[in-house]
């Protein structure tokens, strides 16, 4: 009889063997997958359903960026408007949140994988972090008023493009554009003189446009 090795078996890593991707999961082992599927919705070929999910994903991004800057302003504003503007912008985090459902669904619909993970957006975005950190309700709305409009822009630029290639998608992207309106509106309404002028007027940039703002509620630059 042969005699029993005393030698312990080597252990093998279910991984071992295999390259490792940027989110630690084996590639080749058919765990995961960020290719897109091999079907798309009847009546688009699958070159022009690749233009609408690259179209869309870059639409989410924003959307998610959106949902946390909202909720970054709405920890970090205060003064006088606080209790306001506080409850305002807690319906607006909720409908961004519904958009962000619906265009990740489309995507999906469509055979795209859609991403939510933070290094993703980091990665794919082309725009920097919200800027503003503890500030007045009014610098905070005059700063978000400028991501609205960003946001907006690039959504009706999107829209224009899916008119050919996509008009369900084109719709999603109306619906949310007429919200996303709405919101920046009332924000707006907060920095809106009678005359209907905006206090952060002529400014383009978040800490341009906080800043004015801040000064002109510690007047400065106003004549003595």
């Amino acid at each position: 009889m042969k005699a029993k090795s005393t030698k312990e078996p080597v252990k093998r890593r279910p991984d071992q063997g295999h390259a490792r991707t940027s989110t630690g999961r084996a590639e080749g082992d058919g765990v995961t997958s960020t290719r897109r599927a091999a079907f798309t919705v009847p009546g688009l070929d699958r070159e022009d359903a690749g233009k609408v999910i690259e179209l869309l994903s870059d639409r989410l991004r924003s959307l998610i960026d959106l949902s946390l800057t909202l909720k970054h302003i709405h920890w970090n504003l205060v003064g006088p408007n606080f209790i306001a503007v506080h409850q305002m912008l807690d319906p607006q985090h909720a409908e961004t949140s519904t958009m962000v459902d619906e265009l990740a669904e489309r995507i999906a619909t469509m055979g795209g994988s859609p991403s939510g993970v933070p290094g993703a957006l980091v990665r794919d975005r082309t725009w920097s972090d919200y800027s503003i950190g503890r500030a007045s309700a009014q610098a905070h709305l005059a700063a978000l008023d400028i991501v609205y409009t960003g946001i907006i822009e690039s959504h009706r630029r999107a829209i224009g493009l899916l008119a050919k290639l996509d008009p369900m998608s084109q719709d999603l992207l109306i619906g949310h554009t007429r919200i996303l309106e709405q919101n920046q509106w009332f924000g707006r309404a907060h920095l809106e003189d009678a005359a209907g002028g905006l206090s952060h007027a002529g400014t383009s940039t978040e800490s341009d446009a906080a800043t004015k703002v801040s000064n002109r509620q510690r007047g400065v630059g106003r004549a003595r």
